[in-house]
């Protein structure tokens, strides 16, 4: 297996799952089943499958369900960052958990669902991770390989890997496929409360240290319940 540039993972979720109604009025969206699992299980998972040996799950919404549900899970072992009392969105769930990771460490959310290419992808992240030039490194994919996807993309990506953001009224190479390698690096300084990653990443952008690396698999996007039978279907036939 190769080496991995960090053994522990951020898991996002935390969130309310609005997109998802009806599904998630009883359940927290991460707990919303796709081909027969949660899909917070198809997230830890891939990290397992991986090689991450600790992942840091931040919960709010109906927090003791999916806690009840990751009590038992070792592989890879489960901690949980608390959000019960204040929702701090991504950015400010990253901050929150910064003293149960390690530098750097991998971010994702808890919904992704994606069949890896030729190799896995936080293998792939960890050949190209600089600790040097980097704040957060970013898995992206073209819209050939983002399923169910209707927007216009997030990120342009130059020669050398740096990120830049789609303009307004323009399309963009590039989808974010809620996963990255991330240094502690990119959380200084950071505001108190609830904000999005967004805020951090713009910084880094300015400092050109935001860079990304294309995904070779296949990510679907599974925001709102018309996108899982679509994509049961596409997993089914591989």
């Amino acid at each position: 297996m190769s080496q991995l540039a960090s053994d522990t993972a951020m898991v996002l979720a935390a969130g309310l799952g609005k997109r998802m109604r009806p599904l998630t009025a009883t359940q927290p969206k991460p707990m919303v089943r796709v081909a027969g699992k949660p899909l917070i299980d198809h997230t830890l998972d891939r990290l397992r499958d991986a090689g991450v040996a600790k992942a840091v799950v931040n919960v709010h919404y109906l927090a003791d369900n999916l806690e009840a549900h990751l009590r038992d899970r070792t592989a890879p072992a489960v901690t949980l960052s608390d959000e019960r009392d204040l929702l701090l969105e991504t950015g400010g769930g990253m901050v929150a958990a910064q003293d149960l990771l390690p530098d750097p460490f991998f971010c994702l959310n808890s919904d992704n669902v994606w069949l890896e290419g030729p190799r896995n992808c936080f293998a792939d992240l960890s050949a190209h991770w600089d600790a040097a030039r980097m704040d957060a490194l970013l898995l992206l994919v073209p819209h050939k390989g983002a399923y169910n996807f209707r927007g216009s993309g997030d990120f342009h990506m130059d020669g050398a890997g740096r990120v830049s953001r789609r303009q307004d009224r323009r399309v963009a190479p590039y989808i974010f496929t809620g996963i990255q390698l991330a240094s502690k690096r990119l959380l200084r300084d950071a505001p108190e409360g609830a904000f999005s990653t967004n805020l951090l990443w713009n910084r880094a952008m300015e400092e050109g240290r935001l860079f990304g690396i294309p995904f070779t698999g296949q990510w679907f996007e599974v925001g709102t319940p018309d996108a899982i039978l679509p994509t049961e279907a596409m997993l089914r036939d591989g």
